[in-house]
């Protein structure tokens, strides 16, 4: 195994470079969002997001919040949560076409070999995508998965298929929040921005809930890593404060795992089960409410 890294502090020197990719798969291929309505599988990831980008307003998502905060939903252990994973195939995902699951193990595995003394960051790999449980329990995927971005200010340039794809959504249009700031204050720190509800800010207040011993560190990654507009796109500076740049870089960091693991390689899951059982165990014990 690699050598552990420094984990107080990442260095952007070591985040890795366009040009890299774990597996075999060019880099410039990731993240593809062209239009092409003869390709079933681009078509179902342009009308997945134009949905959610239509429909996702201030107000839908603190009905979102309001919904599942009150984890009244299920009860399960993590273990039978991400068992769950494998009903789920992303709709959002051009990347990956098999369930779930399976992303999660080639996530977790990569970053144990580059952290091998770090469990806290192997155990967030593997539930990392955890709160698509919601999309199994009548949340349609659209309000479940994709990236996210800030509601209530004006739409990022960089958000997937860009701001022409929010011209049905009302909030679009409403002076409250269609400017710069919208309805925050400058510097106000990421956290007290109002994102698009998903399986991320999900799955960071399930963890909550549930009294996880993950580091803090580990909860803002799950909190953030589809806020792409923000870790990969350069947006928001003027909404963050000076704590923010080191989440910025943890995010940044888990982002190589997330993306670049993606391929069709499963890992033998029931082999590894024994290894993540015990970080599970760990960090996050038993039942949990959903």
């Amino acid at each position: 195994m690699a050598q552990a890294k420094t984990v107080s502090m990442i260095d952007p020197s070591q985040l890795l470079r366009p040009e890299e990719s774990f597996t075999d798969k060019p880099v410039n291929a990731y993240r593809d969002y062209s239009i092409d309505v003869n390709d079933p599988i681009k078509e179902r990831v342009r009308r997945t997001y134009y949905e959610m980008h239509s429909k996702m307003t201030v107000d839908l998502v603190k009905e979102k919040r309001a919904k599942w905060m009150k984890f009244n939903h299920f009860k399960a252990t993590i273990k039978e949560g991400l068992i769950k994973l494998n009903e789920v195939v992303d709709e959002s995902d051009p990347d990956l076409d098999l369930p779930n699951i399976v992303h999660a193990f080639q996530t977790a595995e990569r970053i144990r070999e580059d952290y091998p003394d770090d469990d806290w960051f192997q155990l967030t790999g593997l539930i990392h995508d955890l709160g698509k449980v919601m999309a199994l329990y009548d949340e349609p995927q659209w309000c479940v998965v994709g990236d996210t971005f800030a509601v209530g200010c004006q739409w990022a340039e960089s958000i997937v298929y860009g701001v022409e794809s929010f011209k049905d959504n009302p909030d679009t249009y409403n002076p409250k929040y269609n400017t710069k700031y919208g309805m925050y204050k400058p510097n106000c720190g990421i956290d007290n921005v109002l994102i698009s509800w998903s399986h991320d800010e999900y799955l960071y207040q399930f963890l909550k809930h549930n009294k996880s011993t993950i580091p803090e560190k580990g909860l803002k990654i799950i909190r953030y890593h589809s806020f792409y507009p923000w870790h990969s796109g350069g947006e928001y500076a003027h909404l963050m404060k000076e704590s923010d740049k080191e989440v910025l870089k943890w995010c940044r960091e888990f982002n190589k795992y997330d993306l670049y693991t993606k391929c069709e390689t499963i890992p033998d899951i029931e082999a590894l089960w024994p290894y993540y059982q015990g970080l599970i165990d760990k960090y996050i014990p038993g039942v949990c409410e959903w």
